[in-house]
C-alpha cells in the first residue's frame, strides 16, 4: 500500500521545481557570498535577489526581511530581543501557542526578565479580543503581544489586523508566529500592524533548515547570533545559500498557484469532514472548521475505546501519517497542551489530518475506511 501523507502541517514535501532552482548552489555556485571576487558576488546577488522577491509578495521593504535556520529561531529571536532590546516589561500570550513561542517566554518569565499574562480562550480556541484589551489596558510598562497567526494543531486563525490594532492603541509591541499563513495566505505588511513575523520554508514545499524573520523598520533590535556582519549585522553565520533560494522559489510558487491550491485543499479539508462525520459516530472536530480557520488542517477527536488508545500507531502500521494531540497524559505521550486549553476531555482520541496540494479524495476514502475499523 502507498503512503498516504497527511501531516502537511508539520512538514511538506519538496517541490521538484524547488529542488531544481537550489542545485546549482549546492554545486558549482558555491562561493562564501561575504567574498569579494566572483564567486562569492554571485551568491551575494542571490541572497539579495531572494530578499527582494519574498519582500515584493509580502508587501515588506527588502531591508525588513531576515533570513533564519527556521520559525524558532525567527520567534526567539523576535520575543527576546522585545524585552531585551525594545524594554518591554510584560508579555501577553495563549496558552495554545507552539512551543517556539511558549518555552521562550516560559524561560524569560522564570528568569524574571517579563511579566507573563495569559489572554483568556473563548469556547471555540478563538482569542477572547475583550480580555485582550483589558489586560493591555491594565499593563504596567512596554508590553509584548505575541500571539500566533493560525494554531498548527486546531486550525484557529487570528484576526491580526484587530490584535494589531489594540497593540497600536496602547503603544505595544506585537510579534505574531506566521508560520502556517505564510506560503499559504497573501500578506500586505505595508498595511499590516505587526512588529515581528516569522516563516518557515518547509510548511510550503521547501527546504528544511531556513526561514525568514520580518522586523518593521520603525524598531531597532541587537542580533541574537553574534560573529560576523553577515544579514546587516543582524544574524551572524554563513548564509544558507541554496536554502534561501530555496525558500524564495517555493513562495514564490505558493503565490502563483495559491487561488488554485487553496481552493483544492479546502475542498479535501470539508470532503474529510463530512465523511467522518458520516461514517464515524460520536466524532467531534476541535476549533472554528468552517469560521477563521486554516484550510490545511482539520482536528478530529474520537471516541475512546480499547482500539483509538492506539489510533496514531495503526494508522503508521496501514502507511498513514498523520498526528496526534490528545488531552490526556499517557506514558511518552504528554498530550497536547493546545487539546487541553479548549477541550479537556481525556475519553478522546485527537488526530490532526493536514493537508496539500498532492492529497486525493481517494486518499481521504482509504483514511476514514481504515479508521472505522479501528474506531
Amino acid at each position: 500500500m502507498n503512503r498516504i501523507y497527511f501531516d502537511n502541517a508539520a512538514t511538506t514535501s519538496l517541490d521538484p521545481r524547488v529542488l531544481e532552482t537550489m542545485m546549482p548552489y549546492l554545486t558549482e555556485k558555491f562561493g562564501n557570498p561575504s567574498s569579494i571576487y566572483s564567486y562569492g558576488r554571485e551568491t551575494r546577488m542571490a541572497v539579495e535577489q531572494a530578499r527582494k522577491s519574498i519582500a515584493k509578495i509580502l508587501n515588506a521593504h527588502p531591508a525588513e526581511i531576515f533570513f533564519t535556520s527556521c520559525g524558532t529561531e525567527s520567534s526567539n529571536t523576535a520575543i527576546l530581543s522585545a524585552v531585551r532590546d525594545l524594554g518591554c516589561k510584560n508579555i501577553i500570550t495563549s496558552a495554545i501557542e507552539h512551543h517556539a513561542v511558549s518555552h521562550i517566554v516560559e524561560y524569560l518569565g522564570n528568569a524574571g526578565k517579563a511579566k507573563v499574562n495569559l489572554v483568556k480562550l473563548l469556547p471555540d480556541g478563538h482569542i477572547d479580543l475583550e480580555d485582550l484589551e483589558r489586560l493591555l489596558a491594565a499593563a504596567e510598562g512596554k508590553t509584548l503581544v505575541t500571539l500566533m497567526h493560525a494554531n498548527n494543531e486546531i486550525g484557529n486563525m487570528l484576526d491580526i489586523q484587530a490584535v494589531g490594532n489594540l497593540c497600536k492603541l496602547h503603544d505595544a509591541i506585537f510579534h505574531s508566529d506566521t508560520v502556517q499563513t505564510v506560503g499559504h495566505f497573501p500578506f500586505d505588511l505595508r498595511n499590516t500592524p505587526v512588529h515581528f513575523i516569522t516563516g518557515s520554508a518547509h510548511k510550503f514545499h521547501g527546504p528544511k533548515g531556513v526561514g525568514i524573520l520580518y522586523i518593521n523598520e520603525n524598531i531597532r533590535i541587537k542580533p541574537f547570533i553574534h560573529g560576523g556582519a553577515q544579514e546587516r549585522n543582524m544574524r551572524a553565520g554563513t548564509e544558507n545559500i541554496y536554502g534561501i533560494v530555496g525558500l524564495s522559489k517555493a513562495l514564490e510558487l505558493a503565490t502563483i498557484e495559491f487561488e488554485e491550491s487553496s481552493e483544492f485543499i479546502r475542498s479535501l479539508k470539508y470532503y474529510m469532514h463530512g465523511a467522518l462525520k458520516k461514517n464515524i459516530s460520536g466524532v467531534t472536530f476541535n476549533g472554528d472548521v468552517f469560521g477563521r480557520s486554516l484550510y490545511t488542517v482539520l482536528s478530529a477527536s474520537f471516541p475512546k475505546s480499547e482500539k483509538s488508545e492506539m489510533l496514531l500507531f495503526n494508522l503508521d502500521i496501514n502507511n498513514i501519517c498523520a498526528s496526534g494531540g490528545s488531552a490526556c497524559t499517557s506514558g511518552a505521550d504528554q498530550g497536547s497542551h493546545v487539546i487541553r486549553a479548549i477541550n479537556n476531555d481525556a475519553d478522546q482520541a485527537t488526530v490532526r489530518f493536514s493537508f496539500c496540494k498532492h492529497n486525493t479524495m481517494a486518499e481521504i476514502d482509504t483514511v476514514v475506511a481504515k479508521l472505522k475499523e479501528f474506531v
